[in-house]
């Protein structure tokens, strides 16, 4: 499938709104705010200015790898994928 295809995809959007559902969940549920978030990502690394990371969030596009980061960051082990 082309990349741009891929984008395209509704298949794709419906995933990437699960993904910011799911992350953003799991924010509200430890009480973190995106500035809290990019604290707690600069101690592990990772850079991202809050203005970056509410865009990043809101577009859901983000990678596996981001999600993971913001779970670490955020101490959240399990994600329940309901």
């Amino acid at each position: 499938m082309p990349k741009n295809s891929y984008k395209a995809n509704p298949l794709t959007a419906q995933y990437e709104e699960k993904a910011k559902n799911l992350l953003k969940g799991e924010l509200k549920r430890r009480g973190v705010t995106y500035a809290g978030l990019v604290e707690k990502l600069g101690a592990l690394g990772v850079q991202e200015t809050e203005r970056n990371l509410a865009n990043k969030i809101s577009r859901g596009g983000f990678t596996a790898a981001f999600l993971i980061q913001c779970l670490d960051a955020i101490n959240a082990p399990e994600l329940h994928l309901r």
